[in-house]
């Protein structure tokens, strides 16, 4: 592998080449982004105030559900901020910190509710293969335990990778053939060996196939568990608590499979848009629908939350 020349003068500022320019139809896009912005930060919202305040759903599931929404809250705000911003300004720029400090936010955070997702998948393992043993395993304790612990992992893992890139000189050109900041295009502008980079790439394709791969055989494992009970109504029972896990768990490893394990693959800047989109907006939006659509407990929760007085009456009748 050839290692590319420095210029002269470093790069500090990057700019964004995945955005359309504001005559070019720019406006168009900000409006249905903000709408979508503002429905992810409001549906995560409900979904966690609605868990934190109905006394019913203060078990394991529903706490790692509220912990997981509002970490999306924060996950898509590390990104379409500033694409709506790009969206709207003629100078699509970030800085070198800002790049930065963009990716180490949106990956930590990524990385977290990857972890948390793998806790969602054990406890509904525990919940449907030892229901016996549930309570004395699932303490209140071991949960707040686990749901730091995912954070913790989730901050400290990319931690030495930001440093180490932010000690890199970079190259021209100074453009991110992205719509946010991400190691691969991030890397592909440094002056260094490209077999960096591509061992960079295993190491977190090898993450991501790992995690997958727990959480799958956790879910195979529950699935057969759950097809050899005997009764229609526990069936229908316990496939009701694992449906909206599995939707969620299936949009977003998938998103992220399509995002980093291309390995040599290369698309279109129209697809490496919308996979980026998908990854960083799309799976999000769905999140809060697909807990409360289909939890009759989520959705009493959300209509108490939104309706109070109304629920009040209806009860006191």
């Amino acid at each position: 592998f050839e290692q590319r020349k420095c210029q002269n003068t470093p790069v500090t500022e990057f700019i964004f080449t995945g955005f359309p320019q504001l005559q070019d139809g720019g406006l168009l896009y900000f409006f249905p982004l903000l709408f979508v912005y503002t429905f992810i930060v409001v549906g995560n919202l409900m979904v966690f105030f609605a868990v934190r305040l109905d006394t019913r759903l203060h078990n394991p599931m529903y706490n790692f559900i509220s912990i997981f929404s509002f970490l999306e809250i924060w996950y898509t705000t590390a990104t379409i901020p500033k694409m709506l911003s790009n969206l709207i300004s003629s100078q699509k720029t970030i800085s070198l910190t800002g790049c930065l400090l963009q990716m180490y936010f949106f990956h930590s955070l990524g990385n977290t509710e990857g972890a948390l997702l793998t806790i969602m998948a054990i406890d509904r393992y525990v919940a449907i293969c030892n229901p016996l043993h549930y309570l004395t395993i699932m303490t209140p304790r071991l949960c707040a335990q686990l749901s730091a612990g995912s954070c913790v992992f989730g901050f400290l893992i990319l931690l030495p990778e930001v440093v180490w890139i932010s000690t890199l000189p970079f190259c021209g050109p100074n453009q991110i053939h992205q719509i946010f900041c991400d190691f691969g295009p991030l890397l592909n502008l440094t002056c260094t060996d490209a077999s960096v980079i591509l061992v960079q790439d295993v190491i977190h394709a090898s993450a991501i196939l790992i995690t997958s791969l727990i959480i799958s055989l956790s879910y195979i494992r529950i699935v057969v568990v759950i097809l050899g009970i005997p009764s229609a109504e526990g069936r229908k029972k316990a496939f009701s608590t694992c449906v909206a896990h599995i939707a969620v768990f299936l949009m977003f490893f998938g998103s992220v499979a399509l995002m980093y394990l291309r390995f040599s693959a290369t698309y279109t800047p129209f697809w490496d848009t919308a996979i980026a989109v998908t990854f960083s907006v799309l799976s999000p939006l769905f999140n809060p629908m697909i807990y409360s659509l289909r939890n009759n407990d989520m959705k009493d929760a959300i209509k108490k939350l939104l309706c109070p007085q109304k629920v009040f009456r209806v009860r006191g009748r």
